[in-house]
């Protein structure tokens, strides 16, 4: 969007990803510009890319910011799941000079856009038909799996955190048990997300070639391998179509979990790239192959969002809300001792110190 008037107060809105991390500010209700991606790799800690991005546009005052991060939130000591970045929210606050930091999952932002999005900002794959005032299931593959889910309340909507993504992976044809068997090589626990995600694509491709007694390509990235399945080659198109599969899969479970008749909404990084191609794979059919739940998936709507950057939408959502005082249960950092942020510093130390050799399944 394009600023109308020059001002001297603005909120600032981020989407923190495990590869990329977007800023932007919003200067009035709904009125975000100046839109950066910065990769999550070029700063050491979540502060050093917040303060680059705020030193570029000094110009501005900024005292309340959220944060919508690819992470479970409600405590001060964040550590991401699929980054290093590790930091005390209170502490942070403090480094940005902020009177206000809220953070908040990033799906559960992603699940306050999708009442804004236009007929043009969605896609519609398959059939079904939304039922008014019912449960909204949304899912996402980028760097990981993101799961969210918005619920009607008294004519309102509330956003519900999830880290369904986590969830064990369960194979629906023996395509996916030969996958789910060359994974079990290599992982003790094979989570959704292992599979369904940016780097899953990579993955299913190497397991699809081991299974067939195919040398694997070890060479191959996420992006090459969407680039040459697109482009035809039989392997890689394979290896998109059992992503595809996977993910109307694991659609269709989180539809009859959250009884979702209000539609399954899709968003991340990677579906959007994959253009007509998505409509045409296993997804849909996957999802209404839900045994004798089959004709209840069928009667939902799925979609996939091509807004540009929904999240930071619905970041600027809930830190109104919160504001306002109207969202008491997402977590605030307003004026927390110092001894409370010392205090989170050291147990996030030793945490990091624990885990330093963990790998995110």
């Amino acid at each position: 969007m394009q600023e109308s008037q020059q001002i001297h107060e603005a909120r600032l809105l981020a989407d923190i990803g495990g590869t990329n991390a977007r800023f932007a500010l919003e200067l009035a209700s709904g009125a975000i510009c100046r839109i950066q991606t910065l990769a999550t790799l070029d700063f050491p800690r979540f502060e050093d890319a917040a303060l680059h991005y705020l030193q570029m546009h000094a110009d501005l005052t900024v005292r309340h910011a959220v944060i919508a991060i690819a992470n479970p939130v409600g405590q001060d000591a964040i550590k991401m799941t699929n980054h290093h970045w590790a930091f005390s929210v209170a502490a942070a606050k403090q480094t940005l000079g902020l009177h206000t930091l809220l953070m908040v999952n990033d799906f559960s932002a992603l699940a306050m856009a999708v009442p804004t999005l236009q007929v043009n900002e969605l896609r519609k794959i398959g059939g079904g038909y939304a039922r008014k005032d019912s449960v909204i299931g949304i899912l996402g593959a980028g760097t990981g799996l993101g799961v969210g889910a918005l619920v009607p309340d008294q004519g309102a909507w509330k956003s519900l955190q999830s880290e369904g993504g986590h969830v064990a992976f369960s194979p629906a044809d023996e395509r996916e048990v030969a996958v789910l068997r060359y994974c079990w090589e290599q992982y003790q626990h094979v989570s959704t997300e292992r599979l369904a995600s940016g780097p899953g694509i990579a993955l299913i491709h190497a397991a699809l070639a081991a299974s067939a007694g195919r040398v694997i390509d070890h060479t191959l990235t996420t992006e090459m391998i969407v680039a040459n399945g697109l482009n035809g080659d039989a392997v890689c198109l394979e290896t998109l179509d059992c992503f595809c599969g996977m993910l109307g899969t694991f659609a269709a479970n989180l539809a009859v979990t959250l009884f979702a008749q209000g539609g399954i909404y899709i968003g991340g990084g990677v579906v959007p790239r994959l253009g007509g191609f998505f409509a045409r794979s296993s997804f849909r059919h996957c999802f209404e192959k839900k045994g004798r739940f089959s004709d209840f998936t069928a009667q939902i709507p799925t979609y996939v969002i091509t807004a540009q950057q929904p999240a930071l939408t619905g970041a600027s959502v809930l830190l109104a809300q919160h504001l306002q005082g109207h969202s008491r249960a997402l977590p605030i950092v307003s004026a927390t001792p110092h001894s409370e942020i010392k205090s989170s510093l050291v147990q996030l130390e030793k945490s990091i110190n624990r885990d330093k050799d963990y790998a995110a399944i």
